[in-house]
């Protein structure tokens, strides 16, 4: 078992901080989570982020520079209750898995 059937939620609440943080696009979350030790294509990033869209995580627009366009996405209200309560409950297991005996 090599632990990745644990990590897409991991991705996810990488993304939901992200989208909160600031407007993200697909190529540059994929670097960013790169930089975490998660290796993404493409095709499993961006169905990823239509799903959170579809489920209203995050909501998306168009930007146009000339003749090049990307979609930015952006955490939704609920994603961003959604990432707090994440977080605490993130929180609540890093303090069991790391605590001292």
């Amino acid at each position: 078992m090599d632990g990745r059937e644990f990590y897409s939620s991991l991705i996810r609440l990488h993304i939901l901080h992200h989208a909160v943080q600031e407007p993200i696009f697909g190529l540059g979350i994929i670097e960013e989570l790169a930089r975490h030790g998660y290796k993404l294509s493409a095709g499993t990033l961006y169905p990823m982020l239509h799903e959170m869209e579809r489920k209203g995580y995050l909501y998306s627009v168009e930007e146009r520079s000339g003749r090049q366009s990307r979609r930015m996405y952006r955490a939704t209200p609920l994603g961003k209750v959604v990432l707090e309560d994440a977080k605490e409950k993130v929180r609540q297991l890093f303090g069991e898995l790391f605590e001292e005996f």
